[in-house]
């Protein structure tokens, strides 16, 4: 947790409410303080007008409390920009309750005209951004680099991966990188499991730390969250009340995870312009600060690996990546995440040996022994509710794998007990495994390229 943050722009809780739920992430350290004034956003107070014009706009009339959460602004700020739009006859109030809270807000036609103006300036509308310098102090308070970050320990790296079949070298390879920070290489057959182990090195990441919806440069707008991508820690109900002095233009998520694979391309690597929303996508590398990027199919994306590891590793070294504007304009943003390349293909086949010296850890990652193998297997049953039978086990690894020579790799248990569950779903009955079920899956998967026996 980020207990040593400077708490001139980190909000602070009570010693006694860390103590009363340990295992809940400590919102309060974590989140910068909600800004009370529009000053305190460090955002232009045209933006700030024209996003609240816009809007409520689209929501036709708007209670302050719903144009709040929407905005992610302070009833404080949202007063100190509609009391002027007010006097100005653009805002009215719609509606007002028995509270100065509960009141309905909407658009004159000076205000309809006023709010047309402002699409035309920028079409976005949603949670206010925060600042490019903001995110950058954010970033570095939780960077992965610091000496005295939270790091993975031996018995959490068993835990994890204790059983996916891995060498004690191997094991020890990865948790090096991890301890270090250092970007890692994963390289081994297809279906040996390297992606899977990469997103389980990625969950091993202590969290949580705080990301902002959207990112602003002057008047162009970064969205940079995404739900899929960070998964929220759901606040308990005693910090409710503290979040109040936390700025919603933030959440609290899990290190975000995130996975490239074949499909990344040049475009991919810098900010995406959506004329429709009027928003800039962030890159992945940007969305996956303070976590971890997974570039899988290494060797296999439309640019060329070297190139690939050119563009990452520099920025990862640096810590600062440069991102382009429409127009060229460049801006110099944060970059804090582990990095972990995995091909299937041989590393000196598509990186020379000064690109991989530029690698941090290498690790391969390759067949199963046959004790661990029938132990995924026995695993896979329980997750499908298929009873696990010694004799099939024994016919795959020591007959099919056998004979036809192909690996044991961590692709195989799951796929055959799903062509299992298939042919008997098809036949109308429950899925077995038996030697026969097994020879009939396996005959589905590889006839093309094994002549039957």
């Amino acid at each position: 947790m980020l207990e040593t943050l400077s708490t001139g722009s980190i909000a602070t809780v009570p010693r006694a409410a860390h103590m009363a739920a340990p295992d809940l992430p400590e919102i309060a350290p974590i989140l910068p303080r909600q800004p009370k004034t529009v000053r305190d956003t460090g955002l232009e107070p045209r933006f700030v007008t024209d996003l609240v014009l816009k809007a409520i706009q689209a929501s036709g009339k708007a209670p302050l409390a719903v144009l709040a959460g929407k905005l992610r602004l302070s009833i404080n700020v949202l007063r100190e920009v509609l009391n002027p739009l007010i006097a100005e006859q653009q805002v009215e109030v719609a509606w007002c309750g028995e509270s100065d809270i509960d009141m309905q807000y909407q658009l004159t036609a000076i205000g309809q005209r006023g709010a047309a103006d402002a699409l035309a300036r920028c079409r976005y509308v949603g949670p206010a951004p925060v600042t490019l310098a903001s995110y950058r102090v954010v970033v570095e308070r939780q960077a992965l680099r610091h000496a005295q970050a939270e790091r993975v320990t031996p018995a959490q790296l068993a835990a994890a991966l204790g059983e996916d079949g891995l060498a004690t070298v191997t094991r020890e390879v990865l948790g090096a990188a991890l301890y270090a920070r250092r970007s890692l290489l994963l390289y081994g057959p297809s279906g040996s499991g390297k992606s899977h182990l990469a997103g389980k090195l990625g969950r091993l990441l202590p969290g949580p730390i705080a990301v902002p919806y959207a990112l602003t440069v002057g008047r162009q707008v970064i969205r940079l969250y995404d739900p899929a991508l960070h998964v929220a820690q759901p606040p308990a109900a005693r910090q409710q009340e503290e979040r109040r002095s936390c700025d919603a233009r933030w959440t609290v998520c899990q290190r975000p995870l995130v996975h490239v694979g074949a499909e990344l391309g040049r475009e991919m690597l810098d900010l995406r312009y959506d004329a429709e929303e009027g928003l800039y996508h962030a890159p992945p590398h940007l969305q996956a600060n303070n976590g971890m990027l997974v570039i899988d199919d290494v060797g296999r994306q439309r640019i060329q690996a070297a190139e690939l590891l050119n563009r990452f590793i520099g920025p990862l070294d640096a810590g600062i990546d440069q991102l382009s504007l429409q127009g060229g304009q460049a801006e110099a943003v944060p970059f804090d995440a582990a990095v972990v390349f995995a091909t299937n293909l041989a590393p000196g086949t598509i990186l020379d040996d000064a690109a991989l010296r530029r690698i941090g850890y290498k690790g391969a990652i390759g067949a199963w022994p046959a004790g661990a193998y029938r132990a995924l297997l026995r695993r896979q049953c329980r997750l499908r509710r298929i009873e696990f039978d010694d004799a099939a086990a024994d016919h795959l690894i020591e007959r099919l794998h056998a004979q036809s020579g192909r690996a044991l790799l961590a692709c195989y248990p799951g796929e055959l007990l799903d062509r299992i569950a298939d042919f008997a779903g098809f036949a109308g009955h429950d899925a077995r495994l038996t030697v026969a079920t097994v020879e009939q899956a396996w005959r589905s998967m590889f006839i093309a390229c094994e002549p039957e026996a």
